[in-house]
């Protein structure tokens, strides 16, 4: 395989590492996914102060995509050597094999701490060749910059459609808009191994620190399933640290939508600032 395409990829891994999340190991971590057509997607370690809910740049890349309806990744690239079980993670995640892969030679790298070639680049086995990256993946949602709670529960609500929920079949939508007005989604996304699957408003903050944003202004969630939807404990946890004081809205079916926050949904929460590097 041509090794200016991993050099390239290994390039925007690094940049895009510096919109991780990592206050308590100081361990920026950025994946690149390929797509089949060129099309990359970026992922970021988020942290938390509750240790379990971090959640890897690999998943959080994958999820991205899948809530973008892509699951043509065939390449990922990260600034740091992936772990032995992540191979496995895409292999169960997208019903193909994963294996990591050395570039024909190893280049210069960025920083001593990203060696390409040595455990940072995974490609779908049976892949030959790989396309030139061209554009970032577009995740955005078009809505009218006055959009109210109704309207913007609505996308929720589409977003929610297309949910990877083999497991469950219980779809969620999010919509997290962020300071500069940009509507970023999130879908729940399940895996064979229940621990690595997500939920809607993780990945979609998530995604949005992979896209730059690290502040917001209303995160709106919808369930056609549940009349009184509300986020799980994890996700509360990831709203209080993540997200706080930032008005999250509730779909409520037929009745008015609930306004709340995250100190609110989770009052007393964990906030870990003894444990920050």
């Amino acid at each position: 395989m041509p090794n200016d395409v991993f050099d390239t990829l290994l390039r925007l891994a690094n940049e895009v590492s510096g919109h991780a999340y990592t206050p308590y190991s100081n361990r920026p971590v950025g994946v690149v996914g390929l797509l089949s057509d060129g099309t990359w997607v970026p992922g970021v370690r988020v942290e938390n102060a509750s240790f379990p809910l971090v959640i890897p740049a690999l998943t959080a890349a994958y999820s991205a995509a899948r809530c973008a309806a892509r699951d043509d990744l065939i390449a990922v690239v990260q600034n740091r050597p992936f772990r032995e079980s992540d191979p496995l993670f895409l292999s169960e995640a997208l019903g193909f094999s994963w294996e990591l892969a050395e570039p024909a030679k190893t280049p210069t790298p960025p920083t001593a701490e990203s060696p390409l070639g040595k455990g940072a680049v995974l490609v779908q086995k049976g892949v030959d060749e790989l396309p030139t990256p061209g554009n970032r993946l577009n995740i955005y949602l078009e809505a009218a910059p006055e959009a109210d709670d109704g309207e913007m529960l609505r996308l929720a609500e589409s977003v929610a459609q297309r949910a990877h929920i083999p497991e469950s079949g219980f779809p969620v939508g999010c919509v997290v808009t962020a300071e500069d007005g940009s509507r970023i989604p999130g879908c729940n996304v399940e895996h064979a191994d229940w621990t690595r699957g997500l939920c809607a408003e993780r990945i979609a903050l998530a995604t949005a620190r992979a896209y730059g944003h690290r502040s917001f202004r209303r995160i709106h969630l919808a369930c056609s399933l549940e009349p009184n939807p509300a986020s799980c404990g994890a996700c509360r946890q990831v709203l209080f640290e993540l997200a706080a004081g930032v008005p999250v809205v509730l779909a409520r079916g037929n009745k008015p939508p609930k306004i709340t926050t995250p100190e609110q949904l989770l009052p007393g929460g964990f906030r870990g600032d003894a444990l920050r590097a």
